[in-house]
């Protein structure tokens, strides 16, 4: 069955049916992690967007039903060169095309990914809708439809991914600390990463207030990742300055580096294609120390390398840049406990070059105790 691929400018690519049939609009990005399909599609920092794999050959592991990184596939859309026809691994179910079909998913196999990208890198991420089946028709007709379909600039999408009620992920062990997680897009992997270092996780809606967070006396706050332009996340960046108001100490990764940036004082932008891999390399000013990291993320924080800065929290400074690029991936306050990063310290799949950060984070917690914590041990 045939299927297009249709870009906002114009270009067009068509192939075959994958998944389910019909139509999926969102911005056009491209992926070049060599593994991890699943936990890329399951991740909600892609929600409202059509995911390109630049690996040649997709599927090879199948589905299982331990790695997704949320509830369910995120993406709006899926373009692969060469999908796999028979899954082989003793943790597969089935197949990642079955999967696609149980959830919805239009995707699009047998294009020239190598073209598509290389378009994306030169003209930027764009608007792009996939169509199959009945919806194919007309290319000057479909792209009036992807031209229609909202930009990711000022899309406020954390509210679409976020958890409705409150849930708690204990530690591991004894618990040591507990820490208010709020789910701007939150993934699996975290709140695992947490409790494998003794911390009790309850993991809230992106609406909560303060009150509901002090209410739990936590240890300290985590900002997680999520979709959209960190710019319309007003209600975010206010609860964060609060926590820093309190001294709470904070982390924040990817979406939560750029509401703590807010929260700062700084600006954000759209970068032209973003950073979307599991092998991008990562300065901490520091030390030095260079780490090869997982991100998703096409919105960056405005700042230099090792540029220190006056907030209405004291002094802070660019941690972490990108070297291929210059883009800021951390920040970190220097007169109250807080620090962020851009990239995915919990990688699944991917590198755990910066998995020491969470030991920073619980060593951030343990240097002293927050004012909500001493509350809830007297």
């Amino acid at each position: 069955m045939t299927a297009l691929l249709v870009l906002e400018d114009g270009r067009a690519f068509r192939g075959e049916a994958y998944g389910a049939t019909g139509t999926g609009l969102g911005e056009a990005v491209f992926a070049t992690g060599m593994t991890g399909y699943q936990e890329t599609l399951t991740d909600p920092s892609y929600h409202r967007q059509i995911v390109v794999q630049t690996a040649p050959q997709i599927g090879n592991t199948g589905w299982n039903d331990e790695d997704d990184e949320s509830a369910r596939i995120q993406v709006a859309g899926y373009a692969v060169r060469d999908p796999s026809r028979t899954p082989s691994s003793w943790r597969s179910r089935r197949s990642l095309g079955e999967e696609l079909t149980a959830q919805g998913v239009v995707g699009i196999a047998g294009i020239d990914t190598r073209a598509l990208v290389r378009h994306l890198r030169e003209r930027g991420a764009m608007r792009a809708g996939v169509f199959s089946g009945a919806a194919v028709g007309a290319d000057d007709e479909l792209v009036t439809r992807v031209l229609d379909s909202p930009s990711m600039a000022g899309a406020d999408l954390y509210g679409a991914v976020t958890t409705r009620e409150p849930y708690v992920v204990p530690a591991v062990g004894v618990a040591r600390f507990r820490v208010v997680a709020l789910d701007l897009g939150i993934k699996t992997s975290t709140p695992r990463m947490l409790a494998a270092r003794g911390v009790e996780t309850h993991v809230l809606p992106a609406d909560s207030t303060i009150e509901q967070i002090e209410a739990l006396a936590p240890d300290g706050f985590f900002l997680s990742n999520g979709p959209g332009d960190p710019a319309t996340a007003d209600g975010p960046v206010a609860l964060s300055r609060q926590v820093l108001e309190r001294r709470i100490p904070l982390f924040g990764i990817c979406f939560g580096n750029q509401i703590l940036g807010r929260a700062l004082g700084r600006g954000t932008f759209k970068m032209r294609y973003g950073h979307r891999g599991i092998n991008i390399p990562v300065v901490e000013h520091a030390t030095g120390r260079v780490a090869i990291t997982s991100q998703n993320h096409g919105f960056a924080v405005e700042g230099e390398a090792g540029e220190r800065f006056d907030t209405p929290f004291g002094r802070a400074e660019v941690s972490h840049t990108c070297p291929n690029d210059g883009t800021v991936e951390g920040l970190r306050a220097l007169d109250v406990p807080a620090f962020s990063v851009q990239f995915h310290p919990e990688a699944a799949a991917g590198p755990h070059d910066a998995a020491v950060l969470f030991d920073r984070f619980v060593e951030l917690m343990d240097e002293g105790a927050a004012p909500t914590r001493a509350g809830r041990d007297a």
